[in-house]
């Protein structure tokens, strides 16, 4: 079994910044991409950003330049920087992996989902 942990979510005034994580832990044989996605009140999840294992990166146009992606391999975490954040960043923040777990003497693939954590951006 595999599961995504994150934290960081929480209140925060306009033009501040938050700091996501989200853990991965469980039978973890390697993890491809990782991603935050974000679905706000009356609205579909949508892509925040995405990272593949080699650094890759991928960003929604509405946070280029203020969210950065990071990962440590080596922790199997996945971090989001909100910096200069706005009212419409509010919503759940969700963690999101496509990874291989061991099973029996092999292994399979998966796609994982954090519980979420809220942000929420006051003006």
């Amino acid at each position: 079994q595999v599961q995504l942990v994150e934290s960081g979510g929480g209140l925060v005034q306009a033009g501040g910044s938050l700091r996501l994580s989200c853990a991965a832990s469980g039978s973890i044989f390697s993890i491809n991409a990782m991603g935050w996605y974000r679905q706000a009140p009356g609205k579909q999840r949508e892509l925040v950003a995405a990272i593949t294992s080699g650094g890759s990166t991928n960003y929604a146009d509405s946070v280029k330049g203020r969210f950065t992606i990071s990962r440590d391999n080596a922790k199997n975490t996945v971090y989001l920087q909100m910096n200069s954040l706005k009212p419409e960043d509010t919503g759940v923040y969700y963690c999101n992996a496509d990874l291989y777990s061991e099973y029996g003497r092999g292994y399979r693939y998966l796609e994982v989902w954090g519980q979420g954590t809220l942000v929420t951006v006051s003006s």
